[in-house]
């Protein structure tokens, strides 16, 4: 699992190394503005406010692969996040989850589940790192109570 922590995430105006986050549990997951699914960022806020405190980290890595419900640049994404849903944990730069453009931390974390994932199948997938072992919760068949049963 030292891949996944030899990882940096790209910030609209900086990046974090995920070697910070080694003795904590991560929550990483595709995001979109424009998908049925959006209101989970509400969720994941909660989850952040909830647990933080224990050692859970949330990333969101915006995604437009998935019918283009993306769009925005990363600066108008970090806003729509944090004017609607008053997410305050980290959102990554947007990039590709999938394909030959897959950012590095995707290419492990889908390499790194049991049993691998060979692509994301829509946004808002998540990976859970927790104790070195990742495990990959579909974003259409998995709320977000049931990651928090995971914790």
């Amino acid at each position: 699992m030292s891949d996944i922590y030899s990882q940096t995430v790209e910030l609209p105006k900086s990046s974090i190394s995920l070697a910070e986050y080694k003795d904590k549990t991560l929550l990483l997951v595709n995001v979109a503005s424009k998908c049925g699914l959006t209101p989970q960022y509400k969720d994941l806020q909660a989850l952040h406010e909830k647990y933080s405190d224990k050692g859970l980290v949330i990333i969101g890595f915006p995604c437009n692969q998935f019918k283009a419900q993306e769009p925005g640049t990363d600066d108008e994404v970090l806003q729509f996040c944090q004017m609607n849903y008053g997410v305050t944990f980290p959102i990554a730069k947007k990039g590709d989850v999938n394909g030959p453009e897959t950012q590095p931390i995707w290419k492990t974390l889908k390499a790194s589940a049991q049993p691998p994932i060979q692509d994301i199948d829509w946004n808002f997938s998540k990976f859970l790192v927790k104790d070195g072992k990742v495990t990959f919760f579909p974003a259409r068949t998995t709320k977000v109570s049931d990651v928090e049963a995971a914790l």
